[in-house]
């Protein structure tokens, strides 16, 4: 078993029973070729849920400081994380991100860039549609619906993939084609709230 696969199996077996989590639409992310992930950030636990209720493994950008904590900062780049600078164009994270695509992998990102303080969907920024424009990847969109209290239920909400064809062919902006993806989250968050 690799190393991913031994954490996720640890984490799942702690992570899934206390916040006693559901997913949903797992058959949606496809069995094969590159896949954008995009998720909204409402915990920091977010990554660790979205990649244990997955099918297949998932490598996350990461804020840059993560990489520099004691013990986690050593675990992350063998459980597919990847480090990126907030607040400033990092190109190298974007590289590295478009490679993973390209390999036929799973690139989960959170669009929204932060976590947001009140549980709503903030705006997402240009970065996921810059990946899903330079890509010919799915393009996934995920909701993560809490709250993350022990033993509540928590729902991870896999969408059917996003068809980017016109935005694609229209030559869309990477902000619209983020835009896009947040409303597709948006309404993944709306319509399971609910149940």
């Amino acid at each position: 078993m690799s190393f991913y696969g031994f954490a996720r199996s640890i984490v799942y077996g702690i992570l899934k029973p206390f916040y006693r989590i559901e997913a949903i639409g797992r058959e949606n992310i496809p069995k094969e070729g590159g896949v954008l992930l995009c998720a909204n950030h409402i915990h920091n636990f977010d990554p660790p849920v979205v990649g244990i209720m997955a099918p297949r493994p998932i490598s996350f950008m990461a804020k840059e400081e993560l990489f520099n904590v004691p013990v986690l900062g050593k675990i992350l780049p063998h459980v597919n994380a990847f480090p990126v600078k907030r607040g400033m164009s990092d190109r190298e994270a974007l590289r590295t991100g478009l490679k993973v695509l390209k390999e036929g992998k799973v690139l989960g990102l959170f669009p929204e860039g932060t976590r947001s303080k009140t549980g709503e969907l903030g705006k997402g920024l240009a970065g996921a549609g810059f990946f899903a424009l330079r890509t010919d990847a799915d393009v996934v969109p995920c909701a993560i619906i809490g709250p993350y209290k022990a033993f509540s239920r928590l729902k991870v909400v896999y969408g059917k993939p996003i068809d980017m064809k016109t935005l694609r062919e229209n030559k869309a902006s990477a902000e619209e084609t983020t835009e896009a993806i947040m409303q597709e989250i948006r309404k993944l968050i709306e319509r399971y709230k609910k149940n």
